[in-house]
């Protein structure tokens, strides 16, 4: 039985998995991290300060704020927990800081949980190798919520990551172009962001070419999608080395089975 400690678990997405992992027989949360103690029915402690946590876990699983990931991060090297990080928003500093953990823990990152994106990311880098030096012009747009507080989302940046890399690194992304009268250079990602509603998570990565566009698009129609990949990544995580992983290495397991 893997033991998770759920950080986040009054919002949305904490929610959302509290009720999944009911559904396996081989999971359960021990014990639950939040700012807002106000819910009764999660059916497992909640502390308001992660030093207080004193119940015994084999990995965490995050969704919570870049806020509160520095605290976090001290909490696990502490006691030698592996992390399932999904917080997205985090800073240079605080991203440098999850490689550093990364040499003491086992941690896994990913901007998004589901099969569907991290399957787009590998799409991408073919697409891009092919189309960008045929004249494509690259642009992505995301939508989400309007409760979502960064912009644009991490599932972006990581697949305009996934296009880079396929180019060498040498394009620079841009997300506002309000300020400046010129055409649009070639080396360049253009990143935009729309919030509204209750959009769970569109993309959309636009090659635009001479008489001729490419789209490769994903929605997510639910947040059980990034529910259910959190947990893979949890189960997959524990017991884990000390490392740097994603949902690559939890898909390539799963299809070593």
């Amino acid at each position: 039985m893997t033991r998770i400690i759920m950080h986040g678990c009054n919002g949305r997405m904490g929610q959302m998995i509290t009720g999944i992992v009911k559904e396996y027989q081989d999971a359960e949360i021990v014990a639950g991290i939040d700012i807002a103690d106000n819910i009764t029915t999660n059916g497992y402690p909640v502390f308001t300060d992660i030093n207080a946590c004193d119940v015994q876990a084999d990995v965490v699983i995050d969704f919570s704020s870049a806020a509160a990931v520095d605290k976090l991060m001290d909490y696990c090297e502490a006691r030698n927990l592996p992390l399932v990080l999904c917080s997205t928003g985090l800073s240079e500093e605080q991203l440098a800081r999850v490689k550093a953990l990364s040499e003491k823990i086992a941690v896994l990152k990913s901007a998004n949980m589901s099969l569907g994106i991290n399957l787009l990311q590998k799409l991408l880098k073919e697409a891009a190798a092919i189309l960008a030096p045929s004249g494509f012009d690259v642009e992505i747009v995301e939508k989400h919520h309007r409760m979502k507080l960064d912009a644009p989302s991490g599932t972006a940046l990581a697949l305009a990551d996934s296009v880079n890399e396929a180019l060498g690194g040498e394009y620079e992304y841009v997300y506002d172009r309000s300020g400046r009268r010129e055409k649009r250079p070639a080396a360049e990602i253009g990143i935009s962001a729309v919030r509204g509603g209750t959009i769970v998570g569109d993309h959309d990565v636009i090659f635009a070419g001479q008489d001729e566009v490419i789209t490769f698009s994903h929605s997510a129609y639910s947040r059980a999608v990034f529910a259910k990949g959190a947990v893979s990544a949890a189960l997959f995580l524990a017991g884990k080395n000390p490392g740097f992983y994603d949902m690559s290495d939890v898909i390539d397991a799963s299809l070593a089975k």
